[in-house]
């Protein structure tokens, strides 16, 4: 990572000339006394020259850019910078909370690098680039879907377009929140049958890439949420991902569960981590039964296996 050293070279002189000024000060009474007159004033001159002091280095002083996470693509990094300052990446403003926090996602195929800058003011304190490492990804073969869920008559179009404008506005909630600070558990386990990234082939036609990772289960699996959030989207049968549940957990960061039997919470609930909302299904675009889970952080589709510990053996 490389960043733009900040000049502080003023500052430093400065401060170290109040430093020696004061301390001769403060620590030499006899010239306090050939300057001041009564013990009052000498007390009050010594005050005002810790409080200067003080407030000179509390000025100069500005917390350092941290970022802790996954340097890679499909990752996400929490970031702390001081409370107040601006954050911009690739020049888009991000939410930064009142603790001074704000997260970043990288996509399937993000940039190998991305600049973060960090204002006060409208003054720049750093700019920093960051590498993002790239990822391979597995190729999936599903055969046998049926012709109309691989490529839609025309009659369902509309169909679509409505539910795609619904996803989209139910990913869009960019509240205060910092649920994600609490860290992700699996809302399901089993057997992973389908991975982040992979290139989907189906029905021997290449088609967009996989951006959740599946887990295999029998229906009527209890799913719980992974971390705490607000519920903005409830479905029962959406074209492609049948019954679908959406929970954003603030910062515009949300996870969707996707092909559910049974949704068990109302849209405008508060979840908790480890609450049960659904129950697995094999509904909307399948070959069988299991969990869908993706996680959007705004315009980026990241990895959910990067937010969870490794799926517990069975």
């Amino acid at each position: 990572m490389m960043s733009t050293p900040r000049d502080h070279s003023d500052g430093c002189w400065i401060v170290g000339e109040a430093v020696v000024a004061c301390l001769s000060l403060i620590l030499n009474p006899t010239v306090c006394r050939q300057h001041l007159y009564t013990v009052e004033s000498m007390i009050r001159f010594q005050c005002n020259c810790w409080c200067g002091l003080l407030l000179t280095l509390m000025s100069w002083h500005t917390q350092a850019l941290t970022l802790q996470g996954e340097f890679v693509q499909g990752g996400m990094l929490t970031g702390q910078v001081e409370p107040g300052d601006r954050v911009e990446v690739a020049g888009e403003s991000l939410r930064v909370s009142e603790q001074g926090v704000f997260i970043i996602g990288f996509g399937r195929d993000a940039p190998i690098e991305s600049s973060i800058r960090v204002s006060r003011r409208g003054k720049e304190l750093e700019t920093r680039t960051i590498k993002i490492a790239r990822r391979d990804y597995d190729i999936q073969r599903i055969d046998n879907l049926p012709k109309s869920k691989v490529t839609p008559p025309k009659r369902d179009w509309q169909r679509i377009k409505r539910e795609s404008a619904m996803v989209k506005e139910a990913r869009s909630l960019d509240e205060p929140r910092t649920d994600f600070l609490d860290g992700f558990i699996w809302p399901v386990e089993g057997r992973i049958s389908g991975v982040y990234g992979s290139q989907r082939i189906l029905n021997g036609a290449p088609r967009r890439p996989h951006y959740g990772i599946d887990v295999a289960a029998p229906v009527g699996t209890r799913v719980i949420a992974p971390a705490a959030g607000l519920v903005t989207l409830v479905h029962p049968d959406m074209f492609f991902s049948g019954g679908t549940l959406i929970i954003d957990h603030g910062h515009q960061l949300s996870s969707s569960f996707l092909h559910l039997h049974k949704i068990l919470v109302k849209q405008g609930d508060r979840v908790e981590q480890g609450d049960v909302i659904a129950e697995v299904g094999a509904t909307g675009r399948v070959t069988g039964a299991h969990l869908d889970w993706r996680m959007n952080l705004r315009s980026a589709r990241i990895d959910p296996a990067l937010r969870v510990p490794p799926m517990p053996e069975r």
